[in-house]
């Protein structure tokens, strides 16, 4: 219970004085702004509930951005983790590029595959998986290299061929390894689908945030910004429940 019950009382406590602070004025008169730009978290949640089909609606279409990326990019990264450490060479020819282009920011990027790729899902999704693909590829690798040589040697002792020794020891090693990529991964996807729709869309939590921002909609703009982490938070729940299953060991 202290996993769910220390951090349910510690936002309780966060929300609480964050209630205080914006009913009082005290938070609009510290920031300098008027009252009903700085919305309480009682206002954030009837916003919620008032605009709640405009809000799913629009996080239908965010989540399909993100899934859609993420699994590009799940297939993507783990596909190059196991190529590079399979083969030295294409180690030694992709690891320094995969690196190097972590450099470049997505925001440069984002304009030009709107250019390329138009205004639909395209775009968006490329960006999630832009993002996602490297953490799960370092992440991937690391766990297939990190494999004990004693029980590599061991199976190699029992004539095991290289195929069997990279799936009953190399791959179950990885495991934890990849489903901390992927959860890292999964926390970066809603920023790639809100970056990819500030660039360029007509629908999608990031081009309401944008209209709401526009138009001083700020008790729903919070409200997007909630169901985007609620969003994340329900995909890294379905991630830990997808280890605590395969990773029976850890």
């Amino acid at each position: 219970m202290r996993r769910w019950l220390l951090p349910a009382l510690l936002l309780a406590a966060l929300l609480g004085a964050w209630q205080l602070a914006a009913t009082s004025g005290f938070l609009a008169e510290a920031l300098g702004l008027e009252s009903f730009l700085v919305p309480s978290p009682a206002e954030i949640g009837e916003s919620l509930w008032q605009n709640r089909s405009l809000l799913a609606e629009n996080a239908w279409v965010t989540l399909r951005e993100i899934l859609l990326g993420l699994g590009c990019a799940l297939v993507a990264g783990v596909g190059f983790a196991v190529l590079m450490h399979l083969s030295g060479i294409v180690r030694d020819a992709a690891y320094p590029l995969i690196v190097a282009s972590q450099t470049v920011p997505i925001v440069v990027i984002a304009p030009i595959l709107l250019v390329w790729l138009g205004f639909g899902i395209g775009p968006k999704a490329v960006v999630v998986a832009l993002i996602c693909f490297f953490p799960i590829t370092v992440s991937t690798l690391d766990g297939l290299r990190s494999t004990e040589p004693d029980a590599i040697k061991l199976m190699r002792s029992l004539d095991a061929s290289r195929w069997q020794v990279f799936r009953r020891v190399e791959t179950p090693n990885a495991l934890p390894s990849f489903f901390t990529g992927a959860k890292i991964a999964v926390v970066l996807a809603p920023i790639g689908a809100v970056f990819g729709e500030w660039v360029g869309s007509s629908s999608g939590l990031g081009h309401l945030i944008l209209t709401d921002n526009a138009q001083l909609e700020v008790a729903r703009e919070f409200a997007a910004v909630a169901v985007l982490s609620a969003m994340a938070l329900v995909l890294i729940g379905l991630l830990a429940l997808a280890e605590r299953r395969v990773v029976t060991w850890r």
